[in-house]
């Protein structure tokens, strides 16, 4: 099995992106609206925020999450003891930005949201009428003015080789919210798990964009949506040397939605954030 890219403009675009989530819990789209240069500026910016001393300036605070989070506590994937290598920054737009990085990041963070609603209609559309009848209101009103949804900017470091015994850029883990977005980033090591138990690469041409399935989509679809495993593997040879920036949008619903009998999003989110111990 491999993933193929999918034209955003292709006249049966929306189908055949909600076939291959359905299929593999990631799609990947070409041409889509949100401008490359926005892209390269956003990690060029913030790599050389991540080669700086400021970002000591903007540690996370416990109670909101906004911030910059150091690789020394960085997260531990569910049922893994080691770190991940890398470090990272939450921005929300209520929460504190480095003013000379606002007004991109801030544009992007508009943009892809945008086309997350897009997205959203287009999985609404193409869910079967059964399925559909689990959401407890279209899937695009449910991000809506979300105060929850995350961008996180992501810095991989080079790997010297004395990183602790098993420790990857990003162990393999699910995504816990509705839907992520990810422009392909700076550098290869993406991967996803196959249903056969294989990790194959997802594609990572620059300018194509990433979509793949969050636990509180496949709990709002009752299965039918997967939220499939992922990891990012560490370089090899010359790649070593080199950072990685990555930019996940993580759509969150907005805390009242019901994704079941079970969980609103609230309830969802708190519990999987105590599982990892961030709470």
């Amino acid at each position: 099995m491999k993933l193929n890219t999918i034209d955003y403009l292709a006249p049966d675009s929306a189908e055949r992106f909600v076939e291959s989530l359905r299929e593999t819990g990631f799609g990947v789209l070409t041409n889509h609206p949100i401008q490359k240069q926005l892209v390269e500026d956003i990690y060029n910016e913030w790599y050389r925020f991540f080669q700086s001393e400021q970002k000591n300036d903007f540690l996370f605070k416990s109670e909101t999450h906004d911030g910059f989070f150091p690789a020394s506590i960085s997260e531990t994937a569910k049922g893994n003891n080691v770190k991940d290598i890398k470090e990272y920054y939450h921005v929300y737009p209520w929460g504190r930005i480095p003013e000379s990085l606002k007004a991109n990041i801030l544009a992007y963070y508009e943009h892809a949201n945008a086309l997350a609603s897009e997205l959203l209609s287009w999985i609404e559309q193409y869910t079967p009428a059964e399925v559909a009848a689990k959401y407890s209101i279209p899937l695009p009103d449910m991000i809506a003015q979300s105060q929850k949804t995350l961008l996180r900017i992501l810095h991989y470091p080079p790997v010297k080789g004395d990183e602790e015994i098993g420790a990857i850029r990003a162990a393999a883990h699910e995504d816990i919210n509705l839907i992520t977005l990810l422009p392909a980033a700076n550098e290869p090591g993406l991967q996803v798990l196959t249903k056969e138990g294989d990790w194959i690469d997802v594609p990572s041409d620059f300018g194509s964009i990433i979509i793949n399935i969050g636990d509180m989509l496949q709990e709002a679809s009752g299965g039918y949506f997967p939220s499939t495993s992922h990891r990012v593997i560490n370089p090899e040879g010359t790649d070593k040397t080199k950072s990685r920036i990555s930019l996940p949008l993580f759509l969150h619903p907005n805390p009242q939605v019901v994704l079941s009998e079970r969980y609103t999003a609230d309830s969802y989110l708190m519990e999987r954030l105590r599982e990892l111990g961030v709470i």
